[in-house]
């Protein structure tokens, strides 16, 4: 039997048609995913607990920081050191870190530097250092001129010169632009990220950093 239904009304139907099981599919494809919570890496639950703890001092100079809601360990970074010996991140396991990406070229890098270096020099120790890599993938002595111009001497120097460190950390959307910093806990586990500079030395950042690292009693 012919459908005798006008051409310009069937249209409308197969269009309702059409976007109903497009929705449907939707449905079945994302929606076991939209109800589902990653569970993450278990070994980073403490880091996440650690962030739920800190959160009310991440305020005034940084308010910016993402405290971690769900378990994540960070890839383990591959650089080098003042003598180009290569490190790894797991090398500093066991420590809290702040670790830090920047370049020269970096303006808003270059300005929160001397606070980094501030940082380190009041809190580091065997429970917390900053990890200040240079991802500079030119001139190579920049970055190391830099440094002693501005008489930052507590800073160990780091580097990558392939800028791979910055592309693992974008890889896990932990790098958006720079500078970067990843507040991580002695196991290599997201405890807090910011993208932008921040006042590393001031004593909204030390209250909450000793708060991290559990050396200090914070009224939180």
């Amino acid at each position: 039997m012919l459908d005798k239904t006008p051409a310009t009304r069937r249209i409308p139907l197969v269009i309702a048609t059409v976007a109903i099981g497009g929705l449907a599919g939707f449905a079945a494809l994302y929606g076991l995913g939209l109800s589902r919570s990653p569970s993450g890496d278990p070994s980073c639950r403490s880091a996440v607990a650690t962030a739920q703890k800190i959160a009310p001092l991440a305020h005034g100079e940084v308010a910016a920081l993402t405290m971690a809601s769900a378990p994540l360990k960070l890839p383990d970074l591959a650089f080098e050191d003042a003598d180009g010996k290569p490190k790894k991140l797991s090398d500093f396991r066991g420590k809290t870190l702040l670790v830090n990406l920047w370049a020269t070229w970096c303006v808003p890098c270059r300005k929160e530097m001397p606070a980094l270096d501030e940082l380190q020099g009041k809190l580091s120790g065997p429970n917390f250092e900053v990890v200040a890599i240079n991802i500079d993938t030119r001139d190579s002595e920049k970055p190391k001129t830099f440094l002693k111009e501005a008489n930052l001497t507590r800073l160990g120097y780091f580097n990558d010169k392939k800028a791979k460190v910055f592309q693992d950390l974008k890889a896990i959307g932990r790098a958006l632009g720079m500078p970067t910093s990843v507040l991580v806990d002695p196991q290599g586990c997201e405890i807090a990220t910011i993208a932008g500079p921040a006042e590393w030395a001031s004593e909204d950042a030390l209250k909450l950093i000793r708060a991290a690292t559990g050396k200090a009693a914070a009224s939180l």
